[in-house]
């Protein structure tokens, strides 16, 4: 229980990564905001299954405290409201993980690496307005928690390898966008005792990526994907560490982490780095 006592928010934790961070984080002890769109009795989002509700129910079973809040992150209001409640209920926030992200719904996972004059533009102002601008709005709001406290973490999930090319133009700036900001917040709040961090898994298991594959009756991503929970452990092992300053401003990833503090995947496997072919 090595966050006990920590007050986290992750955003966009209805199902894939979120739902993943969120799950070990309630495993290490933390009360943990789960925000997202899709909750009971509600549509969710393209269908899938999950909702907000579904994730906080599982952060309190592994021992933790799980508290849903339907936030959409590209409304303003929404997320002042979600920090707003944070603030009056607990008093501090420790752990901000920005994982909302936009633009692929209802896309053809077999298009992703298509050419910039073949990408639809809408999303371009998907990943932009409700993944880069929700992380940047997000963030604003909880260092104005954190700052009276002289301490925090705000994690923003990536894609990364390096200087390796991200597959398409759109993804490639707007990940590069939260890799900059990273930095960015890590050099204004550094004398506060604030750190960031933003975190690059591999090619999840989530319930979109599994759907696409299942789809086409390929069965071979089981072998070559990590779960949602390698990346929630690291987020963990980050928050716990009390050197994490010393990260501060970089991009990590996640199999890296994995090596470093020794933590494996939930089937025992410790999977390398994601590394963009050649």
């Amino acid at each position: 229980m090595r966050l006990q006592g920590k007050v986290a928010v992750v955003t966009g934790a209805s199902r894939g990564a979120g739902r993943g961070i969120a799950l070990a984080l309630g495993e290490a002890g933390a009360t943990v905001y789960v925000t997202g769109r899709s909750v009971r009795g509600e549509t969710t989002t393209e269908n899938l299954p999950g909702t907000v509700e579904d994730t906080a129910e599982g952060v309190t079973a592994r021992g933790g405290a799980g508290i849903a809040v339907r936030c959409d992150h590209t409304v303003d209001s929404d997320v002042e409201q979600l920090f707003a409640r944070v603030q009056r209920e607990q008093q501090r926030l420790d752990l901000l993980v920005n994982n909302a992200w936009g633009g692929y719904e209802h896309h053809d996972y077999r298009t992703f690496g298509a050419p910039l004059h073949e990408q639809p533009l809408r999303q371009w102002d998907g990943m932009f307005t409700a993944g880069v601008r929700a992380a940047i709005v997000a963030s604003r709001f909880a260092v104005s928690m954190m700052l009276p406290q002289k301490q925090g973490l705000i994690v923003s999930i990536t894609a990364w390898d390096r200087d390796k090319f991200m597959v398409n133009v759109y993804y490639d700036v707007a990940k590069n966008a939260i890799n900059r900001m990273t930095f960015g917040i890590a050099r204004e709040l550094r004398q506060h005792n604030i750190a960031a961090v933003a975190l690059a898994p591999g090619f999840m298991r989530t319930e979109r990526v599994a759907g696409a594959f299942e789809a086409v009756g390929n069965k071979d991503y089981l072998n070559f994907t990590e779960s949602p929970e390698y990346v929630g452990r690291a987020v963990v092992a980050v928050a716990s560490d009390p050197n994490v300053m010393d990260k501060s401003g970089e991009v990590l990833a996640v199999g890296d982490l994995a090596a470093e503090y020794g933590f494996t995947d939930i089937d025992g496997r410790r999977i390398p780095a994601f590394r963009m072919p050649e």
